[in-house]
């Protein structure tokens, strides 16, 4: 088997060694087919490279230097700001995974991302400096998820962490600001940032499946953990920039209705080769119980009682109320309304 020899060298292996038997494992016609899936991110990478010095120079010719009301410039740094940094986290996790990932294919996935993260970082930066806003250090929580990622030894959980969560909240952050128009510059910017991010999500698609199934029943009890405190965290975050999203126009709960469609549609890319990945996790129960806490479904301005949130989070837990994904993130609403904003109320519950 491909990866758990990808596990067990990894454990032995020294910073100083080289793999010199990397080649040595065969692949049966699943694990060839998957190798070349991460191969060709590789690949595929390197065709669709963009110079981000060009791209925004361009940009900013085009639509002149970035321009906004300061309200809404000190929104958009803040936002962008907490982006930026956690760019550069997934720099630095991306290299990480580039030096741990043993077979080649994988290795080289890895190590395209590395190129496009310093990118994203740079370009980031330079166009903050352009709106004019230095990007203040992230709060503590948006720190938390990029720490976690970062500082933990297990390879799963740095797949997880990284190519499963912030990958997917960064390709939603994205969409939501290239839709909403909120700058032309920025709109420009994130058609290539979602291209580029949509194709590192492809090699946790290949990997993780294949680590999970091999967990002991305590090791899936603590993915789950990591996961939930992951995404516990990325709830809190975000609660802490809410009135920079609605400053900008974004109602959260369409972010975290996007990013349960994405998620929906990564898992079905998964169990298309790995039927038996699990379609109602208990850690997606959770996660979504816990929008309805910090995100009711009344809407941004009703005051609901903690009691109320508490009922309805473990309802929506348990199945017996819709979910902040049958609200918001089902294809059929975007592609009716692929520009929701405040301005659109969701469908109503039943």
């Amino acid at each position: 088997m491909l990866l758990p020899s990808l596990r067990r060298r990894a454990r032995r292996r020294r910073d100083s060694d080289l793999p010199f038997d990397m080649f040595d494992t065969a692949y049966s016609d699943a694990e060839a087919r998957r190798a070349r899936r991460m191969e060709s991110i590789y690949h595929v990478g390197q065709a669709k490279i963009w110079d981000g010095r060009d791209v925004l120079a361009k940009a900013i010719a085009k639509h002149g230097k970035p321009e906004l009301p300061a309200e809404k410039r000190r929104a958009l740094a803040r936002i962008f700001g907490m982006i930026m940094w956690g760019e550069l986290a997934a720099w630095k996790i991306s290299a990480q995974l580039a030096d741990q990932l043993e077979p080649l294919e994988a290795k080289l996935a890895a190590a395209s991302q590395v190129h496009d993260e310093a990118r994203h970082f740079y370009v980031m930066h330079d166009y903050l400096e352009a709106l004019g806003d230095r990007p203040p250090r992230i709060e503590y929580w948006a720190e938390r998820v990029l720490k976690r990622t970062l500082g933990t030894d297990s390879l799963l959980k740095k797949l997880v962490g990284m190519q499963l969560t912030v990958e997917t909240i960064a390709l939603v952050s994205f969409q939501r600001v290239r839709e909403l128009e909120i700058e032309p510059v920025l709109t420009e910017l994130m058609a290539f940032y979602e291209r580029d991010e949509a194709r590192h999500v492809g090699l946790g698609v290949q990997l993780v499946p294949q680590l999970v199934a091999e967990l002991s029943l305590a090791g899936a009890i603590d993915l789950a953990v990591f996961q939930v405190d992951l995404l516990l965290a990325t709830l809190i975050s975000m609660k802490t920039i809410e009135r920079d999203l609605l400053a900008l126009g974004v109602d959260p709960r369409s972010l975290l209705g996007i990013a349960f469609r994405r998620q929906a549609d990564i898992d079905e890319k998964i169990r298309a080769e790995f039927p038996q990945w699990p379609k109602d996790p208990p850690a997606l129960r959770a996660f979504e119980g816990l929008c309805e806490v910090f995100f009711p479904s009344e809407g941004v301005d009703a005051r609901v009682p903690w009691a109320t949130r508490l009922k309805h989070a473990i309802e929506v837990a348990a199945r017996l109320r819709p979910s902040v994904y049958e609200q918001w993130g089902k294809r059929a609403e975007a592609a009716r309304a692929p520009r929701v904003g405040l301005t659109i109320p969701p469908p109503p519950l039943s």
